[in-house]
């Protein structure tokens, strides 16, 4: 991989911020999932403990609002990145995984689609990464 600054100019099509989000809480989900059944001899205060018990943690609903509400672009953005993160498509065929994801978008629910890929969070922190851009470096 090159390290001249081109490299960097990529526009993604939706904002890190907005990115770094979705990561957040569909992690955030998984954890709870994952933390749903509690073994017998688990400590009532670990963290998969209290991710399964916090009233005021995020919900699917409120991811599945948060996607609803960006616009077109963005939503094939977050796709294609997913795809990116999964392996499917490349850093060079970035315009063609953005042309597919928003001809796949076209009339149908983003939210849902995205919100039934396993470890969504993962998939769009590698697609963000195989631009040479961290979520992690981003300011929430």
């Amino acid at each position: 991989m090159s390290g001249t600054p081109d490299d960097d100019d990529v526009d993604l099509g939706i904002s890190l911020e907005a990115v770094a989000t979705i990561v957040d809480h569909a992690r955030a989900l998984q954890g709870k999932e994952e933390a749903g059944d509690l073994d017998d001899g688990e400590d009532g205060d670990s963290e998969a403990a209290l991710l399964a018990e916090d009233p005021d943690d995020l919900t699917e609903e409120s991811l599945h609002a948060f996607i609803a509400e960006l616009n077109e672009d963005e939503q094939a953005s977050l796709i294609a990145l997913a795809w990116t993160g999964r392996g499917d498509y490349g850093r060079e065929e970035w315009e063609e995984a953005r042309a597919l994801a928003a001809e796949r978008n076209e009339g149908k629910d983003a939210a849902d689609y995205l919100l039934a890929m396993d470890n969504l969070g993962d998939l769009l922190a590698e697609g963000v990464a195989a631009f040479g851009l961290s979520i992690e470096e981003i300011e929430r």
